[in-house]
């Protein structure tokens, strides 16, 4: 199993995930064009993949999905929730496959595990997947932890794991206040303190790669990400990769 970013941050966002003969898109934030270059920087083609997952309905997350999918003819696995808040984007998604956020499900080679999270949408959903022995994680866009993340993240091999700000660059930042509560409450997004403390929380003896994702331009660098995610590890910084806006990550084993 392997995986690599399209890119991530909040000017879209797009994971992929490969096992075998299957390759899955989680999140398509990107338009057909772009979407279509970055994949082409991995060696793939839009034809290439066997599905697109979308974890909630925000633009950076959704908004090329109902073009891509029906311009290639994808099945696309969201959640009801998502399905409505979408609107008339939902509506132009030819292949729906809607997925409860407690139930697993198999996608050709690949084992996916979806799971809820604290976030400001209708019904978003994380996920863990699986080919049968490797596991690898993802979760952005959730405001905090709870017991059931905790436990669906711990023994894993891999995490994409968000770091979306840090607090005190925020707070003193030039984002309105409604916006900085926004950030920064349970339903808004992880600061380094907070996944610091998720990674302290988890069994993560199994990791062969740790992906900081979904940094805010304004209120987070690559170095004060890799400073927290490095400590709570245990590990030098420069173990900790990032997963950049512009150019994502290249592809990532797991072994």
């Amino acid at each position: 199993m392997r995986f690599a970013s399209l890119g991530s941050g909040s000017d879209g966002n797009g994971l992929l995930v490969e096992c075998g003969t299957t390759r899955i898109l989680v999140d398509c934030g990107f338009n057909i064009t772009e979407t279509t270059r970055r994949l082409a920087r991995l060696g793939l083609e839009p034809g290439d993949l066997a599905a697109i997952l979308i974890t909630h309905e925000h633009d950076d997350h959704a908004g090329g999905v109902g073009r891509l999918a029906r311009r290639y003819d994808l099945p696309v696995y969201l959640t009801y929730g998502t399905l409505v808040a979408m609107g008339r984007r939902g509506s132009m998604i030819p292949r729906l496959n809607l997925i409860d956020s407690h139930t697993p499900f198999a996608i050709g080679d690949l084992e996916v595990h979806p799971y809820p999270v604290p976030h400001d949408a209708r019904e978003p959903s994380q996920f863990v997947f699986s080919d049968g022995d490797r596991r690898l994680g993802l979760l952005t866009d959730t405001g905090d932890s709870t017991p059931h993340i905790q436990r669906m993240l711990s023994g894993i091999d891999a995490l994409v794991l968000e770091c979306n700000h840090e607090l005190d660059l925020l707070m003193n930042g030039p984002y309105p206040p409604s916006l900085k509560r926004r950030i920064s409450g349970r339903l808004g997004h992880l600061d380094n303190a907070t996944a610091a403390r998720i990674l302290g929380g988890i069994d993560c003896s199994r990791f062969q790669h740790f992906i900081a994702a979904h940094l805010s331009a304004q209120n987070n660098t690559p170095d004060l990400a890799r400073a927290a995610m490095s400590a709570a590890l245990n590990c030098a910084p420069d173990w900790i990769c990032v997963a950049t806006q512009g150019d994502g990550i290249d592809w990532r084993q797991i072994t």
